[in-house]
This record gives C-alpha cells, structure tokens and sequence, in this order.
C-alpha cells in the first residue's frame, strides 16, 4: 500500500509566524545569538564600535537562517509503500520511503524520520542531500515484530536545516500506514480426522465426482455469465435471457473454535499457551480452507468470523484467499475475553451440523469440560486441543501435581467422543496432527499427555 502527501516546506503549513521559526534555533544557533548580544552588550559598556559590528553579526546570523528557512517555499511529497501490509509474527517487512521535490528550487539538507512502535524496532532515520527541482530519493527499512497486531506506521517527519546547522524546522506528514502482524501458519500434514462419510479426503472427492455438471433448472441472466451457458428454449420461454446454473456441490465444512476467555491462560509474550492457541487456529484455518473446506472461526463468546457466508461459514461464497486473509487480520487482533464459560459458544454449534469441529481448549474445570464434551453431538467429527497452565508450564520429567485435572478433562472429553489431546510446551502442531490420526484409527494412539511419538 503507499499513501503520500505534499506540503509547503516539507510538511504541513505551520502559522506560527517568526517565533516558530525561533524556537528551532539549535543548540548552536542559540549560542550564536547569545554570544552576539553578549557582545553587543559590552561593545556599548566599553564604548567598543568593532566589537558592536561583531556582536550584531553574530546575533543577527541566527536570526536570518531562522527567517529563510520558514520562508522557503519549495513544496515536497512523500509516500510509504509497505512490502508486504500482512506477515507472519516474527518475520520481517520492508518500508519504502519516497521523496519527491514538486517545487522549482533546490532543497537543502533534509533529515527524514518515520514513526513507528518500539516493538517494531528502532525509529528509523535518514539523511537526505540536495534534491534537484523535481528530483526524488528513496530510502527503505525494515521492520519486525515477534508479537502480532496491527502497528502504525507514521506520520513522516521531515527535519529542514540551514546550510550553517543554526536552525531545525521539523514538518509532519498526515498519513500514515498500518502493518498487520498475523499469526505464524505451521504446515500441517493432510490426514483424515473425519474419516470418508463425511467428505474428508478420499470421500469427499467422490461426493464431488457424483454431483451433476449443470442444473437443469435456468435462472436469469447476470452481468459477467458466460454467453456460452445461455438456455435458449427457456429463453424463448420467458421472453428474457436464461442461462443454466452451474451445480454448486456441498463442500464439507469444519469449525474452529478458540477458547480466549482470560481464566483459561495464564503468563503472556510470544510463548505463553494462548498464543500457541491463536498460532494453531490460524494454521488449523489455513490448512482446511487449502483442503476445500468451508471455515468458520468461532470463539468462546459465540461471535464468528467472518460469518458472511450461508450460516456463517466462508470459503463457499468467498473466494479462500480473501476468507483466510479476513481471519487473520481477525486473529492478529483477537486477546483474552471476560468470559467465564463456554455455553455461548455451545448455543452456537448445537444449531446445526457443523462438520469437522476443531477446538483450541484452556483451563477446563469439571463444568466447563461438560460443556465442551456435549459440543461434539452435532458435528461430524471433534478435535480437541487441551493447553492446561499445569501441563503448559510444568516440564516433561515433572510429576503431575495434585491439582492436575488434565486426565479427567481428557477422559470425559473422550467418551463424548472428542478426539482429544494435551499440548506439551515445544511441541509442534504437526506432530499432534498425526498424533490424533492414529488415535482415531485407533493404530500407536499416543495422547499429548502420555507421551510422545
């Protein structure tokens, strides 16, 4: 994206007359103007003319390069193009700078300054020479953030000097950028949670091959429909343009639904269990709407995304690109909710078949792991995720303490029919992706909790 502006002096016009200009006096302009009073000071006391000429010369220089360079007309434009708006947590994005003189004189020296959060880095500063009427200069930078979120980038601040370094005169820009930081996407293998009846995999394909090409009931004519589908005979019927609809088989559908209620996670920063959960949504989004599916991401206060397609779902009606980039600007954003239970979510899902349920759990207590294990009634297959702060922050060879209600949680999730599994810190989604394969088919079933494969 690039957004631009142009300004009188390299900025936005500043009506703050002479006493603005002086108030940019550098530290040695100040001293230039103190040293010619000073001056004149003791020329008059001793009666000194020479000393008088000196003085002036030295306060009254200051003061010239003050007024010149208020007075300077030329007018200069920038733009940031940001390459690319959307990355990764932990990757790095390039800003470009550009600098336009629109103006028929020459610029001095320019120093070119770009705001930007300190979690993205140092803020980046330039030194630009001379630009000839209308010439240009581009600068870059790059910028990188481990946290996501979405970061502004500006305004562009431009610092005018006199060729003598006794004034500074700083101009803004009004425009600014903004850079989405997402969530990591992991790569995740295509096993089938849902196994055939349900249109995951090998199924799914066969459900497609089975739907006819065209449906045989002709609809109106719209702008951009192929000519070539035009029904003639139910045109002449009618007595406007018909064309035939193409068939639109269903495609399978899967829910993520991501726990965000702030009692369920404890610690903060890139490595804490809920970010692991939004990393892991992100990635479980991504790899689905690659497989064809069509996604919702749901939450734990029942509000879903992006819910413009029928029943909420996207990835039918939108195009996959569009549908995930929605969800991931959703997930940069998305923090702990005040929730304290998971029955909105619930209300949600027991409205109908939601498909493939996968869901990114934290602390469960007994209540709570009831609910959670009534969700997988209506779907057609559930995938659970348990981060527990006691398994996420204790260490492999550590015993599990007395407080730790993973097993239990896990068990009543199973026998709901849940395919469930706990999150070791460390461990990739990949792996886990596998690992709830084999515990579906029942074949080296080894959960999160009880060991590795």
């Amino acid at each position: 994206m690039t957004h631009g502006g142009t300004a009188p002096g390299g900025g936005q016009e500043d009506r703050g007359g002479l006493r603005t200009a002086l108030t940019g006096l550098t530290t040695r302009g100040r001293s230039f103007l103190a040293a010619g009073i000073a001056a004149a000071i003791c020329a008059y006391v001793l009666g000194q003319s020479d000393l008088l000429r000196v003085g002036l010369l030295l306060a009254v220089l200051p003061l010239v390069c003050a007024t010149v360079l208020y007075r300077t007309r030329y007018r200069v434009a920038g733009s940031r193009r940001l390459s690319p708006g959307r990355v990764p947590a932990g990757s790095e994005a390039r800003v470009h700078l550009r600098m336009d003189n629109v103006s028929r004189l020459p610029t001095g020296l320019l120093m070119l300054q770009d705001r930007v959060p300190y979690v993205l880095g140092p803020r980046p500063r330039f030194v630009l020479d001379r630009v000839e009427p209308g010439g240009r200069r581009e600068v870059s930078y790059r910028v990188r953030s481990d946290l996501r979120g979405r970061y502004p980038l500006g305004p562009l601040q431009l610092r005018l000097t006199d060729p003598f370094g006794l004034c500074e005169l700083t101009r803004s820009f009004s425009t600014y950028d903004t850079l989405t930081v997402v969530p990591r996407v992991e790569p995740l293998p295509p096993v089938r949670l849902m196994g055939e009846a349900t249109g995951y995999g090998d199924g799914r394909q066969r459900s497609l091959a089975l739907a006819g090409e065209d449906d045989v009931i002709p609809r109106g004519y719209r702008h951009g429909d192929d000519l070539r589908r035009v029904h003639w005979r139910s045109t002449a019927r009618y007595g406007e343009l018909m064309v035939r609809r193409e068939e639109q088989p269903q495609r399978a559908r899967c829910t993520v639904l991501l726990d965000t209620r702030g009692i369920a996670f404890q610690g903060a920063g890139p490595d804490s269990a809920f970010e692991w959960a939004v990393a892991g949504a992100a990635s479980t989004l991504v790899h689905m709407l690659e497989r064809g599916f069509s996604i919702r991401l749901l939450t734990d206060t029942g509000s879903s995304v992006p819910g413009e397609g029928a029943d909420g779902f996207a990835g039918a009606s939108q195009e996959s690109a569009d549908a995930a980039g929605l969800m991931m600007d959703t997930l940069a954003v998305i923090d702990h909710s005040d929730g304290t239970g998971l029955s909105r979510a619930y209300d949600v899902l027991r409205g109908g078949n939601e498909g493939l349920l996968v869901a990114f759990f934290g602390d469960l207590d007994e209540e709570q792991a009831t609910v959670a294990a009534k969700m997988s009634r209506r779907s057609g297959g559930a995938l659970a995720f348990l981060l527990d702060s006691a398994t996420w922050g204790r260490e492999e060879t550590d015993v599990p303490g007395p407080l730790d209600r993973t097993g239990e949680t896990l068990r009543m999730l199973r026998e709901a029919g849940w395919t469930a599994l706990t999150v070791p810190r460390g461990v990739p989604l990949a792996q886990l992706w596998r690992e709830a394969d084999r515990q579906r088919t029942g074949v080296g079933a080894v959960s999160g909790a009880e060991g590795r494969s």
